[in-house]
């Protein structure tokens, strides 16, 4: 069943419904969707709960940031986005980027962190919608495919480096994919490894990736989160075997605080922010996109910027970091029958329920699951056919593929990107000009 067609032209709101689209499709809405946008929200809400916690560690911050930075995207997209399942919230492509920027930064301050990374997220909404604006919803592409597939496997591959300590149980002090890698394998030959908290971490990568691959409308995400912390309470891991958990969250909503950064931070994040507003608007216009032809409508590209931003803008003043749209959990609300973004608002509200009612629910997560999350999706973020599909076609453009892939591992998240956007300006440069 599709959606219904936006408000016609003669609509005397017909221009805040084109600020809103959310709105449009409200007007129109039809009954018999009612039931599957409620069961598809409860749903998505088992994925979004342990995958917001994880990006969250992933970048450098509390797990509570993470709900915050899920919660608020969710109300906001739903009324501003044009596209009609689409999920945004903490996404794996941009934690590395929030970590490289915020964390050398905060020193190890993890209040400052928490500011810095909605700074950064304001910054990269600002950003967003300065585009849509103007109307650049063009500029992504122009970032041609070899070259999103070169960065995002650095991406990966960094984040899965980052990831591997709190994996096997302990913490490192380092920056860097090389450093990082350096340092995790000092740890292990100096036997660091919490043997019980690598087993656990290990079980939910098993049983993550098992049911991708068997049992794929099983969720494996949420059976690891929920078995894992299920283990750790009944034998009490925490205490005896020294597993770090998660802890009771902070009961209530969202806090509304304008982060406080100096001048000085703000120079120091511009940088990132152009590269999160990139990056995150690259994935979405990807995803929208198919979903759209999927349901049998358009996107607006400026919209869809100005949607994003909004959503980030938001993130960021309620104590949560940058966000953009998922690839993993978009599809677990199509699959659950998702018909409009009233999914996302069931989620956001079955999330701030959880917060109010119950916010020791998930006391004993423990990190190690968390970080099994993140490495599962990032392992996710690879595509070696598509780099032999390159490496087969067009020799040219899997190295420069590669170029951009060791710009991100070697140099650094950020420098990385920006390689891989010069890249693409000179390759789009020099098809224009060819005769």
């Amino acid at each position: 069943e599709k959606a219904a067609p936006e408000a016609s032209s003669t609509s005397p709101f017909r221009h805040v419904l084109t600020w809103l689209p959310g709105l449009a499709v409200l007007r129109s809405y039809q009954r018999s969707w009612l039931r599957y946008d409620l069961i598809a929200g409860i749903v998505l809400t088992a994925i979004l709960v342990p995958v917001g916690m994880a990006y969250a560690e992933a970048s450098g911050l509390p797990p509570i940031t993470g709900l915050y930075a899920t919660i608020v995207p969710l109300v906001v997209y739903a009324l501003l986005g044009p596209s009609r399942i689409l999920v945004l919230g903490p996404d794996s492509s941009l934690a590395g980027i929030i970590a490289a920027v915020i964390l050398p930064l905060a020193a190890g301050d993890q209040a400052r962190a928490v500011a810095l990374a909605g700074a950064l997220s304001i910054m990269a909404g600002l950003i967003c919608v300065a585009a849509g604006i103007f109307r650049l919803g063009f500029i992504t592409d122009l970032i041609s495919r070899p070259v999103r597939i070169g960065y995002i496997h650095g991406i990966a591959v960094t984040v899965i480096v980052s990831q591997l300590p709190k994996l096997f149980g302990f913490s490192i002090n380092a920056d860097g994919l090389i450093d990082q890698a350096r340092a995790f394998a000092s740890g292990v030959r100096d036997g660091e490894t919490n043997s019980t908290a690598l087993a656990v971490g290990l079980g939910c990568l098993l049983v993550i990736f098992a049911c991708k691959r068997w049992a794929p409308k099983v969720p494996g995400i949420l059976l690891a989160v929920v078995g894992s912390t299920i283990v750790v309470a009944v034998f009490g891991l925490a205490e005896s075997a020294g597993l770090k958990v998660t802890g009771v969250l902070p009961r209530g909503l969202p806090p509304f605080e304008i982060p406080s950064v100096s001048r000085s931070d703000v120079s120091a994040l511009i940088t990132g922010a152009v590269g999160i507003a990139i990056v995150s608007f690259a994935d979405t216009s990807v995803l929208s996109r198919t979903f759209a032809i999927r349901g049998g409508y358009r996107v607006n590209p400026n919209q869809e910027l100005i949607a994003l931003g909004a959503a980030n803008i938001s993130s960021g003043m309620f104590q949560g970091f940058a966000v953009s749209s998922s690839s993993s959990r978009t599809p677990v609300a199509e699959a659950a029958g998702a018909k409009t973004q009233l999914t996302g608002l069931v989620g956001a509200v079955a999330i701030v329920i959880l917060l109010i009612a119950a916010p020791g629910l998930v006391k004993d997560l423990p990190s190690t699951a968390l970080a099994a999350v993140v490495i599962s999706a990032a392992v996710g973020l690879i595509d070696l056919g598509a780099l032999r599909k390159l490496y087969h076609l067009r020799k040219s453009e899997f190295a420069l593929s590669i170029v951009c892939f060791l710009g991100v591992a070697v140099v650094g998240v950020l420098p990385g990107i920006f390689i891989a956007i010069g890249l693409s300006l000179l390759a789009f440069i020099e098809r224009a000009w060819r005769p």
